[in-house]
Parts: C-alpha cells; sequence; structure tokens
C-alpha cells in the first residue's frame, strides 16, 4: 500500500508486485529537536551580516516580509526571535507584511494561522500590487515597482522557505521582494524570463532569478531569515543574514537532502504534499515540472492533489476556454502570467497521459487538459498501456523533492 498526501488527508493504493517501484523520498533528516534553537542559531551567526539587533541602528520603522497561506513556511515560529532581535535594537514601529504577489487576498483565519499569538498585537497589512512604487529597471528590462510600505522602511527584513522552484531555481531569499510586493508589470516582466532554458528548478544561475538578485538591490534587503522544511513541514536548516549568501547556505541543504537521479519511469504518480501545496491546480503544477524529467516520453503521470479552490488563478481559468494547441501557440507569440501555466500543462498532456486525481467536476478537470480519475482508476489505465511490468515512481512530496532522469 502506497500513500500520498490529499488536502488534510491522504489517498492510498496498491501497486501489484510485477512492478518495478521507487519511491522518491528525503534521505531521512530528523527534525530538530528545537526549532527554535535552530533559528536562534541562525540570527545569532548571521552569514556575512551584522546582527539584527544591530542594524536595528540604521532607523526605527522596520518591515518584515512574511509568505501567504500558499506557502508553508513556519512563520509565527520565525516571528518571535525577529522580533527579539530588533526590540534589542530598540526597534518599536514593526509591521508584519504578508507578500502575496499575484496571489489572492487572505482570510482572517488565514492570517490568523500564520501569525499565530502574534495575531492581533503586532500590526500587519497585506501587499497591495495598486501601490507600488517605481526604483529603476533592471538589466534585463524588468520595471522594478516595489510596494510602498516597504519602500518608506528603514529596515527590511524578508523570510521564508527554500523549496525548488521551477522556474525561479529555488524559492526563498530575494524572492520575497520580487514577485511578492512588486507591482503586476514587475511581476509579468520577471516571470517572462522563464522562457529562458536555465530558468528551470534546481538552477541557480537562470534568467528569472538573477532579474530577482538585481531587482532587490535597487531596494536593498538587510536581512533574511530562510528555513529549510522536512517532509513533516519541521524546520531542518536554518540561515540568515546576507540575502544572496545566507540564501545559498540554504540552497546547499536542500541540494543535499532533495536533489536526486533516477532511471526514467513509465508511470509516475506525484502528490504536492497535501495542503497547502496542493490548493489549486495553480500551485499544484510545481510538482509536475519537479518530477515530469524522470518521465519517458508516452509514459503515464497521475497528479494527486485535492485543489479544493478550483483553478487558483483568474487568468489561467480565462485561457482554458482555447484549445490545447491554441493555448501553447499563444504563449509562443507573448509571456501572459496566468496563461503559462495552461501552456505548460497543455504542451505536457500531449507528450504523456496527464490525470488528475482531485476533488474537482470531471468537467473541470477536462478543461485543464487532464483525465479525472481516482487514483486506482488512473493506475489501471496506465498499467494497460505500459504492463504489468512497469517501472513506477512514487512521489509522496513532488513540491518539496526534485528529480532528473537518465
Amino acid at each position: 500500500m502506497y500513500n500520498l498526501p490529499y488536502g488534510n488527508t491522504e489517498v492510498s493504493v496498491d501497486i501489484p508486485p510485477e512492478c518495478s517501484v521507487k519511491v522518491i523520498k528525503q534521505v531521512f533528516v530528523p527534525a530538530a529537536e528545537e526549532e527554535i534553537r535552530l533559528i536562534k542559531k541562525a540570527l545569532e551567526n548571521p552569514i556575512n551580516s551584522m546582527r539584527l539587533s544591530e542594524i536595528a541602528d540604521h532607523g526605527k520603522k522596520a518591515v518584515i516580509i512574511v509568505s501567504d497561506t500558499t506557502r508553508p513556511t513556519p512563520t509565527a515560529k520565525l516571528l518571535l526571535p525577529l522580533i527579539s532581535e530588533l526590540e534589542a535594537g530598540e526597534v518599536k514601529d514593526i509591521t508584519i507584511i504578508f507578500g502575496l504577489g499575484i496571489h489572492r487576498k487572505q482570510t482572517e483565519e488565514e492570517k490568523k494561522k500564520i501569525l499565530g499569538g502574534l495575531y492581533g498585537k503586532v500590526r500587519s497589512l497585506e501587499h497591495d500590487l495598486n501601490d507600488c512604487v517605481y526604483l529603476g529597471t533592471t538589466e534585463r528590462g524588468t520595471p522594478v515597482e516595489i510596494f510602498r510600505p516597504v519602500l518608506e522602511a528603514d529596515i527590511v527584513v524578508c523570510t521564508g522557505t527554500i523549496e525548488f522552484h521551477y522556474y525561479a531555481g529555488y524559492s526563498g531569499g530575494a524572492k520575497s521582494i520580487l514577485p511578492a510586493v512588486s507591482s503586476k508589470r514587475s511581476i509579468n516582466a520577471n516571470h517572462a524570463l522563464m522562457l529562458d532554458t536555465k530558468s528551470c528548478a534546481g538552477r541557480i544561475d537562470g534568467a528569472v532569478r538573477q532579474d530577482i538578485e538585481e531587482a532587490s538591490e535597487m531596494l536593498g534587503i538587510d536581512f533574511i531569515l530562510n528555513v529549510v522544511l522536512n517532509e513533516r513541514k519541521e524546520i531542518v536548516f536554518a540561515a540568515a543574514g546576507n540575502h544572496i549568501e545566507a540564501h545559498r547556505k540554504g540552497v546547499e541543504f536542500l541540494d543535499r537532502l532533495s536533489k536526486i537521479e533516477v532511471e526514467q519511469a513509465d508511470i509516475i504518480i506525484v502528490s504536492p504534499g497535501g495542503f497547502p501545496k496542493d490548493l489549486d491546480i495553480f500551485q499544484s503544477h510545481k510538482a509536475l515540472e519537479h518530477a515530469k524529467n524522470a518521465m519517458k516520453e508516452g509514459g503515464s503521470i497521475i497528479l494527486v492533489a485535492e485543489c479544493r479552490e478550483g483553478y487558483g488563478n483568474r487568468v489561467y481559468e480565462e485561457w482554458l476556454k482555447y484549445g490545447r494547441d491554441e493555448v501553447i501557440e499563444r504563449f509562443r507569440e507573448g509571456f501572459v502570467m496566468g496563461g503559462h501555466k495552461a501552456a505548460l500543462i497543455a504542451a505536457l498532456s500531449k507528450k504523456v497521459d496527464l490525470y488528475l486525481v482531485s476533488s474537482l467536476p470531471d468537467e473541470a478537470v477536462i478543461r485543464a487538459n487532464f483525465i479525472p480519475a481516482t487514483l486506482k482508476v488512473a493506475l489501471d489505465m496506465a498499467l494497460l498501456k505500459h504492463g504489468m511490468e512497469a517501472k513506477i515512481i512514487v512521489m509522496p512530496y513532488g513540491g518539496s523533492m526534485l528529480i532528473t532522469g537518465h
């Protein structure tokens, strides 16, 4: 029996013993006995940076940028020691800013869950795409427009989780600025650089990531605190300090933990890792990008994702009214944020049989260029095509792992 996360629960499937099965999971890293100890150690030993309490001399107004509800970052655990550091430097004016990028606004309940005991005790606000100030243009042509309250702060602190990202290479670091607190114009221009062949998961030298870091230099990030999580969403590594060098330390750790090369498979069963990574198709798609390199041409990918909020992006949904070939052609004619996911999924569906096990109605799944099915039915159909001795990869945490084929 193989179990895969699905929303806040899991689904299970039996795979015939004749099949060759490889389960892709992290090299076991025991959870830190005290996650807070790891965080405090990082804050006390920042990489190429003064301590945050010393940086506090730069001014009395600080912002801490945090992830929104679509990310698994344990924000409440990061905030308490960060705020203590700022207060040790006599900073009292502290605002927490939710970096939404182009994601939807959050409910008060979602904010409360993220902030924990700090909810209502520390000022917080959400990033607003329409209240951004122009700072300049990057070498690659991205206009840098940043949320006004971030720009007006004396001290900018960024938090986040370092994971693989299918066009920025990795999350974390300066992504807390672009796209998290940037204008739609900035985000679209930066994301258009995903067409660069180096802009893919597991690479740090892609155009998207380099552009993000150039933009952040225009603003100036004073300090970051980034963590790496294990499959149980527990902190197993923390790095703080300079937004480039601390980020790279986290990248090195993540590569050792979660990047793996495997033989190509006939069938891949992949889950993003449950909620919030499978909140909608827009978010769940990342797991496909992390798995597809190990897929044989003409193979079958079964995506197990609850998608309780449907498609997850208005532009993405609008693009689904076009036929598969037309979606791909429209994307070739010019990058459109949101439309890019419709095109990427459409293109993948032409190369492999693409199943979706979700809570969505069949017609919604078909419209998104997936084959709707239960996990058992999807596997039965794939085995009918590839035979009972098929090579199968099971990837329960596709949002956190990266596999490559050889």
